[in-house]
């Protein structure tokens, strides 16, 4: 059974169960709307990403973390969203 919670140092993280992959790629984005909806293959994304639920542990701050295999992924995905 995998682990319930990945701690990376920066969060806490709680894997979403639509992941197909269950890693923290390298470009990460915080949004800091826990309730938000984030949909990312709804933004196009050309490589692999996850999304988590996520604590900041240096501000205690909540909200999710989406990361992405690929720059470009992520640049597009924090120009692009907007929390509903």
């Amino acid at each position: 059974m995998p682990e319930a919670t990945i701690n990376t140092g920066i969060y806490k993280l709680f894997p979403s169960p639509r992941n197909r992959h269950r890693e923290v790629f390298q470009h990460e984005v915080f949004v800091p709307h826990p309730y938000a909806l984030v949909d990312p293959p709804s933004y196009g994304p050309q490589g692999r990403w996850s999304l988590f639920a996520a604590h900041r542990l240096a501000d205690g701050k909540n909200g999710q973390l989406v990361t992405f295999e690929l720059e470009r992924d992520a640049a597009t995905f924090q120009a692009r969203f907007v929390p509903d």
